[in-house]
């Protein structure tokens, strides 16, 4: 779709440190991390919501997503993750994405006020997007 980020980084047009690379989904590190490794994963094909996703392809996205959680505790050591998707409302780019943050015991996150915690570096955020990568790559 035109004019979409996400469309950008999937084709691409727009520099992201990708995570996952797979035919169907693209998983990249958000900008704007809760934590560090925080990982948006979306579909190829421009949905703008779960709702839009085709029933068929739900199970394989979220098997991505699963795969996502899994490599946030071997590759960055998190006790957990925090799984999410908005539709809509606070839906910052209209194209489906889901959250996948690492998580531990009193890590500051609470309710919906979340606090942002910043890469150093670019060379910071690729090193974590190639943690991930490698992570999900060789389970």
């Amino acid at each position: 779709m035109s004019g979409c980020v996400f469309c950008e980084i999937i084709r691409g047009e727009r520099p992201a440190h990708r995570v996952l690379d797979a035919p169907d989904a693209v998983a990249f590190l958000d900008t704007r991390p809760l934590f560090k490794g925080h990982t948006l994963l979306v579909p190829r094909t421009h949905y703008e919501t779960l709702i839009d996703l085709p029933e068929p392809e739900i199970g394989p996205f979220f098997a991505h997503a699963r795969r996502l959680a899994a490599a946030m505790e071997t590759a960055l050591d998190a006790a957990g993750s925090f799984v999410a998707e908005n539709n809509r409302i606070s839906q910052s780019v209209p194209h489906l994405h889901v959250h996948v943050v690492p998580r531990n015991p009193k890590d500051g996150l609470r309710g919906f006020f979340w606090p942002r915690h910043r890469y150093a570096s670019e060379a910071e955020a690729a090193e974590y997007a190639e943690r991930l990568s490698t992570a999900l790559n060789h389970p």
